[in-house]
């Protein structure tokens, strides 16, 4: 199975052609040129009007681009990335590696999860991450509300996380769906919130437009991932390193990521005790009135 890390004993007939032709191009169509390059990830996921979007041109300028590069069009560009891209790695797959490496051996697991747990933390630790959860803390005090953006796996953790901001009293909202379902989501976002998003290397379409409609608002971004080349990363206002111990093909692991949304939680609780302390007697005076009452 070739992975995505392997990409690179491919044919790079967009780079071959970016670097022969691009020279060529006028400035704005140069632009757009730079971006299929470099953001070949997006460009996957991307219509012309999106691709336009993120460059500040039309969806016309973006399909003259293409065919400048000599392709037939964005389809023709996006099946020539994904022959050199290769297949991903599925959940299975990585699942069969995982498995496989353990050899059904229950202490191998054990290690296996503690090893990347402690990795994870220990990478946590690290003086930069330390700064941008400061940074993120920051933010996150003068929030209107906070959203927390995370799907498949990571929209449990979107959940969990929305409701503990809320408890802590500060409104929270998980941002978690697909399709229609996150459109209807999007939109409690206001001015004055701040976004949580939970996004590896892939820039799929929920995320993007997730982000793209923080940008419209200008709604601060702390991104929490492990792909540091990600485009994300260029357009989060914080960014905390989170290792998720998939290293090889190996299965992820979301706990690492759970620490660092309560790291988050606690150090704004902390930050605005007072308030926290306010809202959780809150909680704890409503809870009373709704304990059946007892009959004597």
């Amino acid at each position: 199975m070739i992975s995505r890390q392997q990409q690179k004993n491919r044919p790079d007939i967009l780079g071959d052609r970016y670097r022969a032709r691009a020279h060529q191009l006028s400035p704005r169509l140069q632009s757009v040129a730079r971006y299929l390059h470099e953001q070949r990830e997006a460009v996957l996921e991307s219509t012309a009007l999106e691709i336009a979007a993120a460059t500040g041109t039309s969806d016309a300028t973006v399909v003259r681009t293409v065919q400048a590069l000599g392709f037939a069009g964005l389809r023709d560009l996006k099946q020539t990335l994904e022959k050199w891209f290769g297949p991903a790695l599925s959940s299975e797959e990585k699942m069969n590696t995982t498995l496989t490496g353990m050899s059904c051996d229950v202490d191998a697991s054990i290690d296996f999860v503690l090893e990347g747990h402690k990795r994870a933390c220990e990478n946590l630790a690290q003086p930069q991450n330390r700064l941008a959860v400061a940074k993120a803390t920051a933010l996150l005090i003068e929030a209107r509300q906070v959203a927390v953006f995370g799907i498949s796996a990571s929209g449990i953790l979107a959940d969990y996380s929305a409701r503990q901001f809320s408890r802590i009293g500060v409104p929270g909202v998980a941002l978690n769906r697909t399709g229609i379902g996150l459109a209807e989501q999007l939109l409690a976002l206001q001015r004055g919130d701040v976004l949580i998003i939970m996004a590896q290397k892939s820039a799929h379409r929920e995320g993007v437009t997730t982000v793209r409609e923080a940008k419209r608002l200008n709604i601060p971004i702390i991104l929490l991932t492990h792909a540091s080349d990600s485009w994300f990363v260029k357009e989060a206002d914080v960014v905390i390193n989170v290792p998720r111990g998939e290293e090889n093909g190996m299965m992820p692991l979301h706990g690492s990521v759970l620490v660092c949304l309560e790291m988050l939680i606690l150090s704004m609780a902390s930050a605005v005790a007072q308030r926290t302390v306010k809202s959780m007697r809150r909680i704890q005076d409503l809870y009373k009135g709704l304990k059946p009452v007892s009959k004597k």
